[in-house]
């Protein structure tokens, strides 16, 4: 409704507001002295984070900012909505702060005459939800893993590079801790670390626990590699002998691949909880890694994740080291470009694959059975007629956050997946072309490896990737990548897996591999038949509580979306009994024999439909089959290139 006309009255902070807002930043003569950064994580198992920096900078205006495009999650992360408590003080006084009216990142404040520094607290509240990177559940009662990002600000109109930080981490009484990030000092519960660089700083987060165990991969050898446990059970730290022994492998088979390294030391940061959010995330020195509490234990969750290590350790060299142009940006504020992430994302995951089966993390036969189950998913994927894999790497910022309902036809961040195919591809027609003589490796030792030595940045362009292509075996690679992300063909690019020797073919026995994904995803794949996927309900130990029964997603065009299915709804009753996993696949198999459809009763947000569907072909599974009228260039490329050391020569120090 219309208001009266009024004489506009404009409050004196808001004329300061804006007058802040307005300013630019105006750093102290100083204000190239370390930001100190005292972290309080004595609290993580109450989910929350207490900081404290002192920041120099002189009298003036002053603009500092919170981390918001984060590197590794390609978008503008930065979990700004758990900053609480936010306080500045000056000179022992109080000092207002405004957030940007447009940047809701920047927050602007008026350092008094007299002060040499701002001082600000901030808390950070941990999120208990799991969904997300860093921004999802990064605590339990018994460990935390800190992501510097999260609990700091900084000042606006700097490089990253030219911010330093002296940090200090107080854990709770008893916990144990490891990181990339170079120690000073440590006295009981507390650790200071050495002024390191804002990038370092937030490129090397810190696990503690109350359970905690280091696993050196390479004992007396420099550099050193370790993998940094926190669980919360101490018997989840129990890894298997043989699947330590395959880890060191990966760490000599990076290696023989790269042909050089570009950190002083690795850290393999893995916590085991079912109370955070499970996902991998990489840093130049060390990778956050985060898995089911019984990923050592069991065989289901150990085969889903084998080859997560792999990949975050590749990234070492393919995203940390040689980057895209687009996303090596000057500060945490600047919009990255992430159409290259068919190579930053995309290769790293074809060679954690290969990596994974090379030290013995994943076998052949499951490697085998994980390239049937990409190669297949996509194949059928009806979002690959309208979305070409170009732009899921484009759009990746808004597809990661993307619901699972309707995946199939939306596409998500495929470019992981689709990309293993294509460099599978490459690699292959590598071989075919030299018979045999070179193959991606040598790309990767080319454009990755030497020469060696600390961290550091080296950009690239889609035309240095060519280029270097060329360098290793002369073709049109350009045209061949082109094609392939412009494409909005209906099947997916399977020229690698035929070229190399075998074949997608289906039927309906499921591999041990498949079997070991669906328990660990709680869910039934029944994709290749009625074309769609259903939800469980599994416990933290593995055994089902409640069977869900939720459709995860349906297939456009299979039989249970031309009956009406539809994602979010629940099955109630399969041909008029109580729905149970097993019922389900015993009224698929009972389908073969008989002319009448399979019924289904589905609850829709309280209301009730069923659906009829035509379906009499029983269930499907995807599996490569040997073609034998080709070279079997697959297990060569999946065999160790490592030289093999004798056990004794590796070093038999103990974990500690």
């Amino acid at each position: 409704m219309p208001r009266s006309p009024q004489r506009s009255l404009v409050p004196g902070l808001l004329l300061a507001s804006l007058a802040l807002a307005a300013a630019p930043p105006v750093l102290a003569a100083d204000a190239g002295a370390p930001i100190s950064l005292t972290v309080d994580a004595s609290d993580a198992p109450r989910k929350i984070l207490h900081a404290r920096m002192a920041i120099p900078a002189g009298p003036g205006a002053v603009t500092l900012v919170y981390p918001k495009w984060i590197p590794g999650e390609h978008g503008p992360t930065g979990p700004i909505a758990e900053l609480a408590g936010i306080k500045m003080t000056a000179a022992g006084r109080p000092v207002a702060w405004q957030r940007d009216p447009v940047d809701m990142y920047a927050l602007h404040a008026e350092v008094p005459a007299g002060a040499s520094s701002l001082d600000v607290a901030v808390d950070y509240l941990l999120p208990a939800v799991p969904e997300g990177f860093t921004s999802g559940a990064s605590a339990s009662a018994q460990l935390v893993v800190v992501s510097w990002n999260e609990i700091l600000l900084y000042p606006q109109g700097r490089p990253a590079d030219d911010v330093t930080f002296a940090a200090t981490l107080r854990l709770p009484p008893g916990w144990k801790y490891g990181t990339a990030l170079p120690v000073a000092r440590a006295s009981g519960e507390t650790i200071e670390f050495k002024p390191a660089s804002l990038v370092t700083l937030i490129d090397s987060p810190v696990i503690a626990g109350a359970h905690f165990r280091t696993l050196p991969l390479n004992p007396g050898k420099s550099p050193s590699h370790v993998i940094d446990m926190a669980a919360d059970s101490e018997a989840a730290l129990a890894i298997a002998p043989e699947h330590a022994a395959a880890y060191a492998r990966l760490v000599d088979e990076a290696y023989a691949l790269f042909g050089a390294r570009h950190y002083q030391g690795y850290h393999f940061l893995l916590a085991l909880s079912d109370h955070v959010a499970h996902f991998g995330l990489e840093h130049h020195e060390s990778s956050d890694n985060r898995v089911p509490e019984r990923t050592l234990l069991d065989d289901a969750p150990r085969r889903k994740h084998a080859d997560l290590l792999s990949h975050e350790f590749v990234h070492s060299w393919n995203g940390k080291y040689r980057r895209p142009a687009g996303l090596a940006t000057p500060d945490y504020q600047v919009p990255m470009k992430s159409d290259l992430l068919w190579v930053y994302e995309g290769l790293t995951q074809y060679l954690g694959y290969v990596l994974a089966a090379r030290s013995g993390l994943s076998t052949v036969e499951d490697s085998r059975a994980e390239l049937a189950r990409v190669a297949a998913y996509l194949d059928v994927r009806p979002g690959r007629t309208w979305r070409p894999l170009a732009d899921t790497a484009v759009a990746a910022q808004i597809l990661y956050d993307a619901p699972d309902a309707w995946a199939s036809w939306r596409r998500r961040v495929d470019f992981y997946d689709e990309s293993t195919l294509i460099w599978l591809e490459a690699d292959v027609i590598i071989r075919g072309q030299s018979n045999g003589r070179k193959s991606l490796d040598d790309f990767c030792r080319r454009f990755h490896g030497a020469p060696g030595g600390p961290a550091g940045v080296k950009t690239y362009t889609f035309d240095d990737v060519v280029r270097t292509l060329n360098e290793v075996e002369p073709y049109d690679w350009k045209t061949f990548f082109v094609t392939r992300l412009t494409s909005t063909a209906p099947h997916a690019p399977l020229g690698g897996i035929e070229n190399g020797g075998w074949r997608l073919a289906y039927g309906e026995a499921q591999s041990d591999h498949l079997k070991a994904i669906e328990q660990a995803d709680g869910e039934i794949d029944l994709t290749y038949s009625l074309g769609l996927t259903v939800k469980e309900k599994v416990s933290a130990l593995g055994l089902t509580l409640e069977e869900d029964g939720t459709l995860k997603d349906v297939l456009p065009g299979k039989p249970a979306a031309e009956a009406g299915a539809g994602p979010g709804m629940r099955i109630v009753a399969v041909n008029g009994r109580r729905w149970s996993k097993d019922v389900l696949h015993e009224a698929i198999a009972a389908a073969r024999t008989s002319s009448e459809p399979l019924e289904l009763i589905l609850e829709n947000s309280e209301f009730f439909k069923t659906c009829r569907i035509n379906y009499h072909e029983g269930e499907k599974y995807p599996r490569l089959e040997r073609d034998p009228s080709r070279p079997d260039l697959l297990t060569e490329i999946l065999k160790p290139i490592a030289p093999k050391v004798p056990a004794a020569a590796k070093g038999t120090k103990p974990a500690s």
